[in-house]
């Protein structure tokens, strides 16, 4: 573009931008080049419309959950959030594979299987073996797991109470109707790219030649 104003300029303006042309075609661009304009806010991050303040604050709400599940602990004994999500999952249920709790957890079997053993070796749970299938390994709270699981929820009800104070039951309804809602958004936007994905085929594999 700077080459373009300089070859259409009369005479002294021609050579005078002559230089700033050069230094465009090097690379950089002459003094005084407006930058380009920024791009305008998407509404989803819009603070100013409703679709932006929802999208804010549910982003906000869920990295204070991933600092929170990733919190690890240190002290010996002491358990970590995750775990007692393993522990929730496993309050008011006879008993639970690792796979589902990896289901109810959103967490992988592999790091299930080795959250159990700390709890078992911790006194919180205990593992047997299915009668109906000996390869599946089923986990139940011991008295002191449920014990464990009886103070925490103490401890977290009032929060939980204390943080939704001031809204009315109609907004409490409408709040968990929204949070359906992208759910299922997120659940579809899984589904599509595993659609993509089997439609591509593996990495590397040929593409199949046009009929």
């Amino acid at each position: 573009m700077a080459a373009e104003v300089a070859a259409g300029a009369p005479g002294a303006a021609r050579s005078a931008a002559a230089p700033a042309a050069a230094a465009a075609a090097e690379g950089g661009a002459g003094a005084g080049t407006p930058a380009p304009p920024a791009p305008a806010p998407s509404p989803l991050h819009d603070p100013d419309t409703a679709h932006g303040q929802l999208g804010i604050a549910f982003k906000r709400a869920m990295v204070a959950v991933r600092r929170l599940r990733g919190r690890e602990t240190h002290r010996s004994g002491q358990i970590s959030y995750a775990q007692y999500g393993l522990l929730f999952g496993l309050s008011g249920a006879c008993e639970r594979s690792a796979r589902e709790l990896a289901d109810y957890a959103d967490l992988t079997p592999a790091t299930v299987t080795q959250m159990l053993e700390h709890l078992e070796s911790a006194g919180l749970v205990t593992r047997t073996r299915s009668e109906h299938d000996r390869r599946v390994v089923l986990s139940v709270l011991t008295e002191r797991g449920a014990e464990v699981v009886r103070t925490r929820q103490a401890q977290m009800e009032p929060r939980w109470r204390a943080a939704l104070d001031g809204f009315d039951p109609e907004e409490l309804i409408t709040a968990a109707r929204v949070l359906n809602r992208l759910a299922d958004y997120f659940d579809r936007m899984l589904e599509d790219t595993q659609a993509e994905a089997s439609a591509d085929g593996p990495p590397g594999s040929p593409e199949t030649p046009p009929q």
